[in-house]
C-alpha cells in the first residue's frame, strides 16, 4: 500500500501539528513544576523539616525526560551508553561494535553528512555525525523500495534534520535511526515513522542537539 501525495502531505501536517501540541503542553507543564519548586523552595524557609517530603517530589517529577512523553514504539531498538569518538580515517563496523545494522550511533567520523534526500548510500561514519547533532536517518531498501514509495517517505519526513537514503542490505524496508534509537519498518506507509520521528527528531537526548545539519559533507547523489 501506498500513500497518496495529499494523504502523506495530510499525515505529515498532523504529525507536525500534535508534536507542538506535545511541545506546548511539555512546556506549561515545566513552567508549573517550576512555580511548584518556587513555592517549595519558599515554604521551607518558613517551615523548615516539614516540608523536605513535598520538595523532593518537585525534584523527581522535575527530573524528566527532555522531551515530550510519545506513545510505545513497536519493535523500537534502543542502544544506551554508545560512545562517540571521532575515528577519522578508519572505518567502523557498527554491526560488530554496537550490534546496529544500519548504524543509530556510535563512533563516527568528524564530518558530518549534510541532510538531504539522496538517492545514492550514504558512508555510515558521517550519518551517524549527523544523528549526533540530532537528525533521523531513515533508510530504505533499494530492492524492495518503489519510486512512489521513496516519494511517500520523502512527503512523510521534516524538511530539515533528516537523511533520506537507500541502503542495500537492509533487514527490514525501511529502517529509521536516530542517536541511540532504530526501528524497522514494514513499508513507505508505516505509522511507525511518523511516531518515531515525533520522538527523536532534533531529540534533546541526543549528544549534540541542535548542531549544524548543513555545512559539512555533501553526500553523492543529494537531490534535496
Amino acid at each position: 500500500m501506498t500513500n497518496t501525495p495529499d494523504g502523506a502531505h495530510s499525515r505529515k501536517a498532523q504529525r507536525e501539528r500534535r508534536r507542538a501540541e506535545q511541545v506546548a503542553a511539555y512546556q506549561r507543564e515545566q513552567a508549573a513544576q517550576r512555580r511548584n519548586r518556587r513555592i517549595g523552595i519558599a515554604s521551607t524557609v518558613v517551615g523548615g523539616a516539614a516540608v523536605l517530603g513535598l520538595i523532593t517530589t518537585f525534584i523527581v517529577t522535575g527530573a524528566r525526560s527532555g522531551q515530550p512523553e510519545d506513545l510505545a514504539i513497536r519493535g523500537l531498538q534502543e542502544f544506551p551508553g554508545i560512545t562517540a569518538n571521532h575515528i577519522d580515517p578508519n572505518p567502523v563496523d557498527y554491526e560488530a561494535a554496537y550490534g546496529m545494522h544500519p548504524p543509530a550511533g556510535g563512533d563516527h567520523s568528524q564530518f558530518w553528512l549534510n541532510c538531504g534526500v539522496y538517492t545514492e548510500p550514504q558512508p555510515d561514519e558521517n550519518a551517524v555525525h549527523s544523528l549526533e547533532h540530532g537528525a533521523v536517518w531513515v533508510t530504505y531498501d533499494p530492492d524492495s523500495t518503489s519510486e512512489a514509495d521513496v516519494a511517500a517517505l520523502r512527503s512523510s519526513i521534516p524538511n530539515t534534520y533528516t537523511i533520506l537514503s537507500p541502503y542495500p542490505g537492509l533487514p527490514a524496508p525501511v529502517v529509521a535511526s536516530a542517536w541511540g534509537a532504530q526501528v524497522a519498518l514494514d513499508g513507505a506507509d508505516d505509522e511507525r515513522l511518523g511516531q518515531f520521528i515525533d520522538a527523536y527528531w532534533k531529540s534533546p537526548s541526543a549528544p549534540e542537539p541542535g548542531a549544524s545539519c548543513t555545512g559539512a559533507l555533501e553526500g553523492s547523489g543529494r537531490v534535496a
